[in-house]
């Protein structure tokens, strides 16, 4: 079971990013997909969630109106795609999976690293 994050890079503020996080290894039907970051010298933090088979979406409240997680279910790959960003948004990204019995998120791909320029 793999997940591979990508598309960090440098933005300015107020721009627009998008990170995939591609899915590989098993049937994800039954699992949440989520985003979470490490801002510098800060503890790693959940960003959203989506629900593989329904689409289900959920956000923190620091990027709800701002970003959005989709999934195409084709290319096996989830999305977060990021608008209006702020310095604050500057982080390692990550993706994760879990089941949905599960508490925690047991799965996890390498981060990708977005930076906001102010």
């Amino acid at each position: 079971v793999q997940l591979q994050a990508s598309g960090g890079g440098l933005v300015q503020a107020g721009g627009s990013l998008r990170l995939s996080c591609a899915l590989s290894g098993r049937n994800f039907s039954g699992y949440f997909l989520g985003w979470f970051r490490r801002p510098p010298g800060k503890e790693r933090e959940f960003v959203g969630s989506i629900r593989w088979s329904v689409g289900m979406t959920s956000y923190a409240d620091s990027v709800k109106e701002r970003f959005t997680i989709s999934r195409d279910k084709t290319r096996r790959t989830v999305y977060l795609q990021m608008n209006s960003l702020k310095a604050e948004d500057t982080a390692v990204y990550y993706c994760a999976a879990r089941f949905f019995t599960e508490n925690s998120y047991t799965i996890w791909g390498q981060g990708t690293q977005v930076t906001v320029s102010s």
